[in-house]
């Protein structure tokens, strides 16, 4: 169970059957290799399309994945020799491995709340083959090459699939990314607003631009928690049992306002930068423009802000805690159509697990598991 065979410089990442081995459609070359461990039939999608076919494992690998566009037994070929067939049913569909980036393990230090064999087979069991772990929540967090090391360690025999390392960027490392970089990190995530933990600090806006700096002197990624502290200073007011209340303290206006400093800020640096789990349509316009005038920026949303309705959430639901928080039908079509369009660049889930009592506090949790 060794997990972390993937760095953030494309070693061994991504290996999947869309990837090195969509080539042998058609081909009968498997029937005069040695026997399979496993081989798959029916309905496979891959490249974006579904077809019929046969995926082979040899040695814990796929080793190839074979069409045959006119379905189970056309053109006379002899079945896979393999120790284990699975013959799927009309209903079901194979798919590639999912990757998930923004994963929170909180390995070592609170795993309390979860750790990596608990995080890594709850991802395996729902085709999750890939996930990028967050610098935060673990103690120490991802600031320095030795966290990164201690991180590997605990992840090396206790992950069912591949795991993946961002890097963390406050004000303790600045001057010193590249070291992070060249050990292997995805990328830099930073926070404009408080982060949830002490030992975690967040960026002024004149620190941001010193990190963007340093980060593109040598082509890294920056990753963005956006949320403007000064306007969730100035929105800040009672949040009671309503959801509506707790959506209120944190408007669409303060993570809009944090994307737009931000897009200032790539336009001056020509950092790449990723803003992290999108909320709604107003950071979708920002984004939208400085994509069309091409600057460096891409985005991501999360299943909770595309399927979930503030005010359809219960009084007194705080599992449904989250920054930024859920929002309304109106915010959620304009992610859709954001994704639809391209402006937004993925989903991913922001798994981050809390305690019961954790989630029953007003401003705990900075993430919904």
């Amino acid at each position: 169970m060794d997990g972390t065979g993937v760095d953030g410089h494309g070693h061994d990442y991504g290996r999947d059957f869309e990837q090195g081995y969509g080539n042998d459609f058609g081909n009968d070359f498997e029937h005069d290799r040695p026997r399979a461990d496993l081989a798959i039939h029916g309905t496979i999608l891959t490249h974006g399309v579904e077809t019929y076919g046969t995926v082979v494992v040899r040695d814990g690998r796929i080793a190839s994945v074979a069409s045959d566009s006119n379905g189970p037994g056309a053109n006379g070929r002899a079945p896979i020799d393999a120790v284990e067939t699975i013959q799927l049913r009309n209903d079901e569909i194979l798919i590639p491995g999912i990757v998930d980036t923004h994963v929170h393990i909180n390995e070592p230090g609170r795993t309390a709340w979860e750790g990596f064999a608990c995080a890594t087979r709850a991802a395996a069991a729902v085709g999750v083959t890939t996930i990028l772990d967050m610098p935060l929540n673990s103690v120490p967090p991802t600031l320095t090459v030795e966290a990164l090391r201690s991180k590997r360690s605990c992840a090396l025999h206790e992950s069912y699939v591949q795991v993946g390392f961002w890097g963390g960027v406050d004000a303790s490392n600045l001057g010193r990314l590249r070291e992070l970089w060249d050990a292997g990190v995805f990328g830099f995530k930073c926070f404009l607003s408080p982060s949830g933990v002490d030992e975690y600090g967040s960026l002024s806006y004149e620190e941001l631009e010193r990190a963007m700096r340093e980060i593109a002197s040598f082509g890294g990624l920056l990753v963005c928690h956006a949320e403007d502290l000064d306007d969730l200073m100035r929105y800040d007011g009672h949040v009671d049992a309503s959801y509506r209340s707790f959506e209120a303290s944190r408007p669409a206006e303060c993570e809009a306002n944090a994307v737009r400093k931000i897009v200032r800020l790539v336009a001056r640096t020509g950092c790449r930068t990723h803003i992290l789990h999108v909320s709604s349509g107003l950071s979708v316009d920002v984004l939208r423009r400085a994509k069309a005038e091409g600057l460096p920026v891409s985005a991501e949303t999360c299943p909770h802000y595309l399927t979930l309705d503030c005010d359809h959430i219960p009084d007194n639901a705080t599992a449904f805690k989250c920054c930024p928080p859920i929002r309304d039908l109106h915010e959620q079509d304009a992610l859709w159509a954001g994704l639809a369009d391209g402006t937004l660049d993925g989903v991913v889930t922001d798994h981050s697990p809390a305690s019961a009592d954790m989630k029953a506090a007003i401003r705990s949790a900075p993430a919904m598991a």
